[in-house]
């Protein structure tokens, strides 16, 4: 019996391991498509896609040429501006708004939450004409990355405090706060020096989530930005995509050089992923 149960664990861990590896072959196709196309040419990128250098061989002047037609530099800079401004203002203030809905059982805190709970079920295409309607045509203030930075804060603070609210509900403990008050701590500093470093698993999870989305996000800065001064990465590479023809070399070189980034945190973050998930989301 025992040789019977030990066979079919062992089947069982052969079945997981392989159902992982291809959908881990699956997941990383386009991602090794992208990479292998960056460094050959046109022709070759069309008729042997998934050849090793085709048959002109491997090239880095993919690279220098998207990275001067694009002046990478530019819409790096823009890219990070609208990325990190956004991402730190949607966790200073949706963490500093789930504690408040934590600690203050108000009646109007508890509507407050419920509203933002309601909204993360709205599509941003339905507001979307209407939102850019009253934001160009009424206020005049499209085009600005300060507008794109705000149009992201109001659509993506719901889910942060959402997922801080529960953290915060489940783990972070009320006795910490009362002793920090007594030692003479007033709320800001009991939030920012006690509360806050025990967010890090959640704040962590967050920035990933936010910074992938919004680094990638393409339709609502193509909606908003207009000016190729401001422009940001996912807008760039459009560029090389045209109606009747495409730059297909200068293209993946692009989208490579667009990942770099947001791979290089996600390695720096990734420890916290699991433990922020579960925690905003479970305790809650």
């Amino acid at each position: 019996m025992e040789g019977q149960e030990k066979t079919v664990r062992g089947i069982k861990t052969f079945l997981k391991t392989l159902v992982t590896v291809v959908l881990f072959i699956i997941y990383m196709f386009p991602f090794y498509m992208i990479v292998l196309n960056a460094f050959k040419h046109k022709r070759d990128i069309i008729k042997m896609p998934l050849s090793w250098g085709g048959k002109k061989g491997f090239t880095t002047d993919n690279f220098v040429d998207a990275f001067q037609q694009m002046n990478f530099m530019n819409i790096l800079k823009n890219s990070l501006i609208i990325t990190c401004v956004s991402v730190f203002l949607i966790i200073l203030f949706s963490s500093m708004a789930a504690y408040i809905f934590v600690r203050k059982a108000w009646k109007i805190n508890q509507i407050i939450f419920m509203v933002m709970l309601f909204s993360m079920v709205i599509p941003f295409q339905v507001v979307m004409i209407p939102l850019i309607s009253i934001y160009g045509g009424t206020f005049g203030i499209l085009n600005h990355r300060a507008t794109l930075i705000f149009m992201h804060l109001g659509f993506s603070v719901s889910m942060a405090v959402f997922m801080f609210h529960g953290f915060i509900k489940g783990g972070v403990p009320i006795s910490l706060e009362e002793a920090a008050q007594i030692d003479g701590a007033g709320k800001l500093r009991t939030f920012f020096q006690i509360v806050f470093p025990l967010l890090k698993p959640t704040t962590a999870t967050l920035v990933i989530l936010y910074a992938l989305s919004l680094w990638n996000d393409y339709l609502l800065p193509s909606l908003i930005l207009t000016d190729k001064s401001l422009y940001t990465i996912p807008i760039a590479t459009k560029l090389f995509q045209g109606t009747y023809s495409n730059d297909m070399d200068l293209l993946m070189a692009a989208l490579v050089m667009a990942i770099i980034p947001v791979i290089i945190l996600y390695i720096a973050l990734q420890k916290y992923i699991i433990a922020g998930v579960v925690a905003g989301a479970v305790k809650s």
